[in-house]
């Protein structure tokens, strides 16, 4: 059974653990920049909207890659970034369509999320479960795909 991260927009806060734990976890600093998982905040709507990663079936970053550097780990189905291959191009933060992937100057490297191995701190860290993980059926992508390919249909229609 394969597992992803579930986000609840309207537990979150706001309190941005998920960035400190994720940034400690992987870079062993508390430093949101470092983080592979953002807060969008909706300051006006006091809203708080956490992103990272969807770990996409057919991954736009992965094909864009040149030098085969994200591959796919089989336990968790993270799609990971493999250091010793990654140049550090950024095709791959240009290939993806959410913005997730992101450029870590210290290293020369991209980062995104990887699931923590199959168990995310972001969701760990999380007072108000907006973060959880969970059985991937359960998340809801394939619906959200559904309603974005209605969406793409009727633009189109228009047009």
């Amino acid at each position: 059974m394969m597992r992803s991260l579930s986000i609840s927009v309207d537990k979150c806060t706001g309190c941005r653990q998920c960035e400190m734990a994720c940034s400690y976890e992987h870079e062993g600093v508390f430093n949101p920049a470092r983080s592979r998982i953002k807060v969008f905040a909706f300051e006006s709507e006091g809203r708080f909207v956490p992103y990272t990663c969807t770990q996409c079936d057919d991954a736009w970053c992965r094909n864009a890659c040149p030098t085969g550097a994200i591959g796919i780990n089989t336990a968790t189905g993270a799609k990971e970034v493999d250091d010793g291959l990654c140049v550090g191009c950024k095709v791959c933060t240009i290939a993806c369509p959410f913005g997730t992937i992101n450029y870590n100057p210290a290293t020369g490297k991209v980062i995104k999320c990887d699931l923590c191995g199959g168990d995310p701190a972001c969701a760990r860290a999380c007072p108000t479960q907006a973060i959880t993980y969970v059985d991937a059926d359960a998340t809801g992508y394939e619906r959200m795909r559904a309603w974005a390919g209605r969406t793409d249909n009727a633009t189109a229609a228009q047009v």
